[in-house]
C-alpha cells in the first residue's frame, strides 16, 4: 500500500512539474519580445501594476487551492467523497464572492492605488488586471479539487492553455497598444505595459474553461462514487466547511502574502531609496525595471519545478497523515527536499556564473541587468527551500511556522533594503540582497522548527553536499567553455548556448560518478523512465 502510495505521489509531482516547466518557458519566452518592445521602462510600469494584482490575487484566492486540495484529499482518503464534493461546492461560494469583491475594489481604486505607490502609470495595468481576480478566484477552486483527489493532469493541461494564451495575448495586446494615441513610430510605453497586461486576463478565462470542462466530463463518476457511499458518514456543514476553509487557508495565504509584500516593498523603497541615492526618477524606473522584468523573471524560473512538487506534496502528504501512514510521510518529505536541491543548487551556480551572457542573449535591446542575476542567483537555492519545507509543513497541518518564517525574512528584507539601496555604489543591487536575505533567514527558521516539529532527519549528504559539489564543478567547467569560446571570437549567443548545454551534462555526469542522483529521483524528471533505461544500459546507475 506504502509503496502504491509513493508511485502515485511521484507520478502526480512529476505531471504537475513537467507542466510546471512548460509553463515558466512559456512565460519567460513571451517576456522576451515584450521586453524588448517596452524596454526597462515598461517592465517598471508593468511590474508595479502586476504586483498590485498579485498580492490582492493572493488575498483573495491564492490560498484556497492548497487549503481544498487538503481538506478534499483527508477526506477521500477516508472515503468520505460526498464531503469532499461537498467542500468542492462551499469552497466555489467563497472562493467566488471574494473574488467579486477584490475585483471590484482594484477596478473602482486603482487610480488612488497607483498614486499612493508613486506609480501613476500603472493605472492602466490595474484596470486591465481587474476581471482577472474574478477568473482565477473561480478557477482556483477546481485546480483545489482535482489536485485533492491527486489529479494533476487537469490544473497541468490548464495552465500549459492559460499560458500559451497568456503569451500570444500578451504580446499581441501589447504591440496594439503601443501605436495608440501617438505619432507613427513612437511607443506608447504605459498602454504597451497594460497590453501586456491584459494578456493574463485572456490566458486565465482560456484556463478556466478547460478546468470547467475537465470537471463535466467526471461528474458522472463523482456522482456515482457519492451514490455508492449512501449515508455512512455524517455529512459535514456548510457553516463547519467554511471553518475550516478559513483556517486552512488564511495561514497559507497570509504566509504567501508576506512574500509578496516584499515584492511590493521592492516596488515601493526602489523608487524611493534610489532618490536618495541621487538617482532621477526615469533612472529609478529603468533600475526597477531590470530588477523586476530580468531578475526576478530569471531567478524564479527553475524554481518551477519546486513549485509543483510543493503543490503535490500538500495533499499527498495530508492523506499519509490521514492514514497515519508515519513512514511514508517521512519517505516523502526526504525525498521532495532532495529532488528540490539537486535542480536547484547547479540552476543558482549556472545564473550566477553566466549572468551577464544571459541577458545580453535574451533581451538585445534591453541588455542592461546582468550583474543582478550573479549577486542575487543564490536566491534560488533560499526560495527552493522555503516553497519545499512550506508545502510539506502545510501537509502536516503546521500551517503557522511558514507564517513566521516569512514573516522574519520580510523583516530582514524590508531592513536591507532600507540601507543597503540609498548607497549610490550598490543601488538596485541592495534589493537583489535584501531578497538573498529574505529567503536565506525564512528557510534557515522553517527547517529549525521543520527538525524540531518532526523530528525527521533529511538527507542533507544528498540533498546538500552532493548537489554543491557537482555544481562546483559544473560552474568552473561552465565558466572557462564560455571564456574559450568567446576568446576564439565565436559570438555570445552561440557561446551562452553551447556553455549551458555542457554544464548541463557535467553535471550529470558527477552527480552519476559520486551517486548523487537514484533511478527514483529520475521519477520528477521528464523522460526520466527513458533516461533511466539508456544509463542502465551503460552501467552508470
Amino acid at each position: 500500500m506504502a509503496r502504491k502510495g509513493n508511485s502515485s505521489f511521484i507520478k502526480q509531482a512529476a505531471i504537475l512539474a513537467s507542466a510546471g516547466i512548460i509553463v515558466r518557458i512559456i512565460g519567460f519566452l513571451y517576456r522576451l519580445p515584450l521586453t524588448n518592445m517596452i524596454g526597462d521602462t515598461g517592465n517598471g510600469i508593468y511590474s508595479a501594476g502586476y504586483y498590485i494584482y498579485t498580492f490582492l490575487l493572493i488575498l483573495s484566492s491564492a490560498g484556497l487551492p492548497a487549503a481544498i486540495s487538503k481538506m478534499v484529499s483527508e477526506r477521500i482518503a477516508v472515503k468520505e467523497y460526498r464531503n469532499a464534493h461537498k467542500v468542492f461546492k462551499v469552497s466555489m461560494l467563497v472562493s467566488g464572492l471574494m473574488g467579486f469583491v477584490f475585483m471590484v475594489g482594484l477596478y473602482v481604486f486603482a487610480e488612488p492605488i497607483s498614486k499612493l505607490i508613486d506609480a501613476e502609470d500603472s493605472y492602466w495595468c490595474m484596470v486591465s488586471l481587474a476581471p482577472t481576480l474574478f477568473i482565477v478566484a473561480i478557477m482556483s477552486v477546481y485546480r483545489g479539487y482535482f489536485q485533492g483527489m491527486n489529479t494533476m493532469v487537469p490544473t497541468s493541461i490548464s495552465q500549459i492553455v492559460e499560458q500559451i494564451f497568456n503569451a500570444v495575448f500578451s504580446v499581441y495586446l501589447a504591440y496594439v497598444f503601443l501605436g495608440i494615441g501617438v505619432p507613427k513610430g513612437s511607443k506608447n510605453i504605459v498602454l504597451g505595459a497594460a497590453g501586456g497586461t491584459a494578456g493574463t486576463g485572456v490566458g486565465a478565462l482560456a484556463g478556466l474553461i478547460i478546468m470547467i470542462i475537465a470537471y463535466m466530463l467526471i461528474r458522472p463518476r463523482i456522482k456515482r462514487r457519492i451514490k455508492r457511499e449512501g449515508h455512512k458518514h455524517r455529512v459535514d456543514t456548510n457553516g463547519y466547511i467554511v471553518k475550516m476553509l478559513l483556517r486552512t487557508a488564511i495561514p497559507i495565504i497570509a504566509g504567501t502574502a508576506v512574500f509578496s509584500i516584499t515584492n511590493l516593498a521592492d516596488m515601493v523603497m526602489v523608487m524611493g531609496r534610489l532618490k536618495v541615492a541621487g538617482f532621477s526618477y526615469d533612472e529609478s524606473l529603468i533600475l526597477y525595471g531590470q530588477l523586476s522584468g530580468k531578475y526576478v523573471t530569471l531567478t524564479t524560473l527553475p524554481v518551477s519545478i519546486t513549485t509543483a512538487m510543493a503543490t503535490a506534496t500538500i495533499p499527498s502528504i495530508a492523506a499519509s497523515v490521514r492514514l497515519n501512514e508515519k513512514e511514508n510521510v517521512k519517505r516523502k518529505m526526504s525525498l521532495t527536499f532532495r529532488i528540490a536541491m539537486i535542480l536547484s543548487i547547479p540552476a543558482a551556480v549556472g545564473i550566477g556564473v553566466l549572468g551577464d551572457p544571459i541577458i545580453r542573449m535574451l533581451f538585445p535591446d534591453a541588455d542592461k541587468g546582468g550583474n543582478l542575476l550573479t549577486v542575487g542567483a543564490i536566491s534560488i537555492i533560499f526560495l527552493a527551500i522555503c516553497q519545499m519545507i512550506t508545502g510539506i509543513l502545510q501537509g502536516i497541518g503546521r500551517l503557522d511556522v511558514p507564517v513566521k518564517g516569512a514573516i522574519l525574512g520580510a523583516i530582514a528584507k524590508i531592513i536591507l533594503n532600507y540601507f543597503l539601496i540609498a548607497i549610490p555604489s550598490v543601488n538596485v543591487l541592495g534589493a537583489v540582497i535584501s531578497t538573498t536575505g529574505c529567503y536565506a533567514v525564512a528557510s534557515i527558521y522553517n527547517l529549525v522548527s521543520f527538525a524540531r516539529i518532526t523530528k525527521v532527519k533529511l538527507d542533507y549528504k544528498g540533498g546538500i553536499i552532493k548537489p554543491m559539489a557537482g555544481s562546483i564543478v559544473m560552474g568552473i567547467a561552465c565558466f572557462g567553455v564560455y571564456r574559450l569560446l568567446t576568446y576564439v571570437s565565436i559570438g555570445n549567443t552561440i557561446s551562452t548556448i553551447i556553455s549551458i548545454v555542457i554544464s548541463i551534462l557535467i553535471y550529470g555526469v558527477v552527480m552519476l560518478f559520486i551517486k548523487g542522483i537514484t533511478e527514483e529521483d529520475f521519477a520528477y524528471i521528464p523522460m526520466g523512465g527513458r533516461i533511466v533505461k539508456v544509463l542502465k544500459r551503460y552501467n552508470m546507475i
